[in-house]
């Protein structure tokens, strides 16, 4: 078996270059299995997790392959004209893969532009046992039509999680279970009013006004700033409804302070309007307690609304949104006869995992990671000389950085290609036309993984 030094710091990666340099100079023979990750974690005094790491590292770049329970096996390889140096990560990549002949774009090793949560970091064993649990005590139950607004389980478990990490007090009865949040935003426009106008952030997440405007709303484009969505210009716009999200602003990462907060519901109070405070991932406050919700101070003019995108998978397709007493009155006489078109048997397995602990133990294990990861990336950065502003709240998984040397926006997304990585800027968010966006680099790393974030190079 061969040796290799992990004295280093970062021992994965130290491996994954010892058993590389090994497979291109011919140590490994194409074809020949690698040893198991068991046995050779016991022979270098490493966990199977960083023997595991770097299998995945030289899986990813077509090193190695995986065949299913037998092991990992060397790849056959070109290696003629090699001449026994490390080759650097993306080397052995071929064009179509770095982004076209010709173009000097790197491979992908970061992805910021996306948002979806490494597969790695779903609790897969607890989902798979809760769901067998669901199963065998509910049986036939589970082919029974679900009530408009979802099940009764999984409304009582969200209300006392809710209760106990946020300190918001709900009437189960008052929370409705949708498709995620697009479905949700839909609901809002049926129960408030075509006819209305309704303030979004810019930039913004787009579907959310996408969606506003699909179901014959009207929308209106209000400026984020620092702190958050202009309240003031929001209100002389007149809206109906403002959606905010307060705790964290996509994509400029702005928190709205409670003032403006305050502000924001008195107006509302005082013309009728509501709020829909979108939380969509005020779980992640790596730094300090989750902020108190503007629902907590008004839940007359207040729509809490929160998926599992983020926490869980998006591809759940699972949310919720508690609504003032007058709207959820309103709900059930729209939507009464209706059946909840989330799956009965997916709510019955969330709604366990939440009042059975398991829910906030991966919360808690996320962040952990994260923190991880965005601690791994502040330091990437630190080393920018041309580095003017990062604007980070230690709130959720993005945060912004503005470089004010580059001479555009796509400059910067194009150098970050050639160091392989894939990013958008806050202009690419815009709704409308704005100033005060340029030249600053959206970081979304909530896709990222400890080892990608460390295999980065600053330049």
């Amino acid at each position: 078996m061969a040796s290799y030094d992990l004295s280093g710091k970062n021992k994965y990666y130290t491996l994954y270059e010892g058993i590389r340099e090994d497979i291109l100079r011919g140590a490994w023979r194409a074809g020949e299995k690698l040893p198991a990750k068991r046995t050779l974690a016991a022979e270098l005094g490493v966990s199977v997790v960083t023997v595991q790491t770097a299998y995945d590292q030289l899986l990813a770049e077509g090193y190695i392959s995986s065949k299913e329970r037998s092991g990992y096996y060397v790849c056959p390889l070109d290696i003629t004209g090699r001449t026994g140096k490390s080759a650097p990560l993306s080397a052995d990549l071929s064009a179509e893969d770095k982004g076209g002949a010709g173009t000097g774009v790197g491979a992908v090793i970061a992805d910021f532009a996306k948002g979806s949560a490494p597969a790695e970091l779903f609790p897969f064993s607890s989902w798979a046992k809760l769901m067998r649990a669901v199963l065998s005590d509910c049986g036939e139950h589970l082919l029974e039509r679900v009530p408009c607004d979802g099940d009764t389980e999984l409304k009582c478990a969200i209300s006392a999680y809710l209760c106990r990490a946020r300190g918001i007090f709900v009437e189960p009865e008052r929370i409705v279970i949708g498709a995620g949040a697009e479905q949700l935003y839909g609901t809002i426009v049926q129960l408030i009013g075509r006819d209305k106008l309704y303030a979004v952030e810019n930039p913004g997440y787009r579907k959310i006004s996408e969606t506003y405007m699909l179901n014959g709303a009207r929308c209106a484009f209000v400026d984020v700033n620092a702190d958050g969505m202009d309240v003031e210009g929001a209100i002389s716009l007149g809206a109906d409804v403002f959606h905010v999200s307060p705790a964290h602003q996509f994509p400029t990462g702005a928190v709205m302070p409670a003032s403006a907060r305050a502000r924001l519901i008195a107006a509302a109070k005082a013309s009728g309007a509501y709020i829909v405070e979108d939380d969509y991932d005020s779980e992640f406050r790596l730094v300090g307690k989750p902020l108190q919700n503007m629902y907590a101070l008004d839940s007359d003019r207040v729509i809490y609304l929160n998926t599992f995108s983020k926490t869980l998978a998006p591809s759940m397709r699972m949310g919720y949104m508690v609504l003032p007493p007058a709207l959820y009155k309103r709900y059930v006489e729209m939507f009464g006869r209706n059946s909840c078109c989330v799956p009965l048997f997916e709510q019955k397995t969330l709604a366990r995992m939440i009042s059975g602990g398991a829910f906030e133990r991966h919360i808690n294990r996320l962040k952990n990671y994260y923190r991880g990861v965005h601690e791994i990336l502040l330091e990437k950065l630190a080393s920018l000389s041309c580095l003017n502003e990062l604007r980070d709240s230690a709130s959720g998984l993005h945060f912004t950085v503005k470089f004010p040397s580059a001479p555009f926006d796509g400059s910067i997304k194009e150098r970050a290609m050639e160091l392989g990585i894939r990013i958008k800027c806050l202009s690419d968010y815009l709704l409308a036309p704005r100033t005060g966006c340029e030249k600053t680099a959206v970081v979304n790393f909530s896709g990222t993984t400890r080892e990608v974030a460390l295999a980065i190079a600053p330049a």
